[in-house]
């Protein structure tokens, strides 16, 4: 048997299968989502159904990120049921192994594969979440441009917290803003406020990347000068930032060096803990979908078309055991367990429990 035909054949099955996995998938994920926020849409009815539909349009849109970053390892694994049970039900394993051709050759292409739609998980979570991110952070009711924001405590690179009781996104302007200034204490996780700064209005100018303040005002801790006129505040803080760092989620929307940025500028204790937990998560995710994938494999691999359903339901669970178990263990990476906040271990449980019975498995697999 010519091995190049049989890899191009079972890497074409796979990829069909993987085409349609990420429509069912990501589209039954978008139907429910619209189903149960219909009327979050509709609030802006007003302005016509055409902007209506384009607000839907474009918030599954950008969205369609997220969901495949969710079900990267399920669709993954679906496709590889596709390629293999229509191979099982036409007997076409059979006549690979009377060629005498290993069945564990047969899953070489769709492993490959495999890896390379890591990447491309990777680069979603990397270079393409990141940049949307003030945009995926947006409730369903927002209209895209017009949405306003609550500023609390956001902490920028000099330390301080940046507060405004509304943020206008369209003109980039804070409202009554107000910035703590702070310093760090030196040898101590604690910090110390030296001042604050408050101002009618705060407008973010491009050019000099500074917040140009309105009528701002800089009052000085234990001081005898009194309050000073200030004219523009310099802070690592865009006004992309602020919608994302105003989400209590928008961790997960960062790239790993902003994660490693925000774990230098200091952090309570649980704070930390998420961020250390979406890094080592950020290593482990693309692992644990191919773990999935080679935990499935071999039992998907059968040669009795009668025995496939049973198949797929195994492999199924088996997926969905370690889909679920991940879920809960991003749960307790942050909370405190056995007395400790532990986030590295939580993230490398599953790797630690389901890759030696991937390779059982492969090892106890019939070829």
């Amino acid at each position: 048997m010519n091995i190049k035909i049989l890899d191009r054949y079972v890497a074409k099955n796979f990829l069909i299968g993987y085409v349609i996995a990420f429509c069912v998938l990501v589209g039954l994920r978008i139907i429910i989502d619209l189903f149960v926020n219909l009327d979050e849409f509709t609030e802006h009815a007003d302005l016509g159904a055409l902007a209506v539909i384009k607000n839907v349009l474009i918030f599954y849109g950008l969205n369609s990120t997220l969901y495949f970053r969710d079900f990267a390892g399920m669709i993954t694994v679906v496709a590889a049921a596709f390629s293999l049970g229509k191979m099982v039900d036409s007997n076409e394993l059979v006549a690979v192994m009377a060629s005498g051709v290993s069945l564990k050759r047969v899953i070489v292409p769709i492993v490959f594969l495999a890896l390379l739609l890591t990447g491309l998980l990777v680069i979603d979570q990397e270079f393409i979440i990141p940049p949307l991110s003030d945009k995926l952070v947006r409730d369903q009711d927002d209209i895209p441009g017009l949405e306003a924001y609550d500023v609390w405590f956001i902490g920028d690179g000099n330390g301080s917290l940046i507060c405004s009781r509304k943020f206008d996104v369209k003109t980039s302007t804070l409202h009554n803003p107000t910035i703590i200034i702070r310093s760090k204490i030196p040898n101590s996780p604690n910090w110390l406020v030296t001042g604050r700064i408050s101002a009618e209005k705060g407008v973010y100018n491009p050019e000099t990347g500074k917040w140009d303040l309105i009528n701002g005002r800089f009052t000085e801790k234990d001081s005898e000068k009194g309050t000073q006129t200030i004219a523009s505040y310099a802070s690592d803080i865009t006004p992309k930032d602020v919608p994302v760092r105003c989400k209590s989620r928008h961790k997960t929307l960062l790239s790993s060096r902003q994660l490693a940025v925000l774990a230098t500028q200091g952090a309570k204790i649980k704070d930390l803990a998420q961020l250390y937990s979406q890094k080592h998560f950020r290593i482990t995710d693309p692992i644990i979908n191919l773990v999935m994938l080679m935990v499935s494999l071999p039992i998907l691999v059968c040669r009795d078309p009668k025995s496939m359903k049973s198949a797929v339901m195994i492999s199924f669970s088996t997926t969905a055991a370690c889909f679920i178990t991940t879920f809960v263990c991003k749960m307790l990476a942050t909370e405190v367990v056995f007395a400790r906040i532990m986030p590295e271990l939580w993230a490398w449980l599953p790797v630690f429990i389901f890759l030696p019975i991937a390779f059982i498995e492969l090892d106890s697999m019939k070829t």
